[in-house]
Formats: C-alpha cells, sequence, structure tokens
C-alpha cells in the first residue's frame, strides 16, 4: 500500500456544496388562470415545471415564455405538457427520436 492520503469527508463535504441543487418538481395546469409571473417566479427559485396545458400552449406560455428562454431556461411541449427548467436543467429529448 502507499502513503496516500485521501481524506474522504473533505470530498464529501465539496460534493455536498457543488451538487446541492434547490428547487422541487411543480405540477400544475396551464389554462390561462395562474398569473405568468408566478411561474416566472418558480422558475427562478430553481423549480422545474410540469403543466399540462389547457389549451393553445403557445398562447398560454406567451406571458413568460420568453422570460424564461431569455434567462437560459428552457421549455419544452411533450404529449400536452409543459416542462419548464431553470438555467442549468437540461431537458434531454434524444430518446423521443
Amino acid at each position: 500500500m502507499s502513503d496516500f492520503d485521501l481524506d474522504l469527508m473533505a470530498v464529501e463535504d465539496h460534493m455536498d456544496e457543488e451538487f446541492d441543487l434547490e428547487g422541487s418538481i411543480v405540477l400544475g395546469v396551464l389554462d390561462g388562470t395562474t398569473d405568468p409571473e408566478t411561474w416566472v417566479e418558480a422558475i427562478a427559485n430553481g423549480n422545474v415545471l410540469v403543466l399540462r396545458g389547457e389549451g393553445n400552449i403557445n398562447e398560454l406560455a406567451s406571458g413568460f415564455a420568453r422570460n424564461v428562454k431569455e434567462s437560459g431556461g428552457n421549455l419544452v411541449h411533450f404529449r400536452g405538457f409543459l416542462i419548464v427548467t431553470p438555467p442549468g436543467i437540461d431537458v434531454d429529448t434524444s430518446r423521443l427520436e
């Protein structure tokens, strides 16, 4: 054995800092009754939104979509749902092909 000294506690503490994600997955209905600023705030707080669209999703999301995109977030329409992620969280659609 070598005299290699690895402080696993220090590494674990560093990992906790690096991977400390805040936020939740928020389920909701996108039907035009919720103020778009509510969705913007949820994304700004690190949440991922999974919104069931009731109507034209493009029209319903128009009040917050540009803000999300400009901040680096993502919007993906999938089977009647709009998935909205904050910056730094990507949606992998490669398995849909």
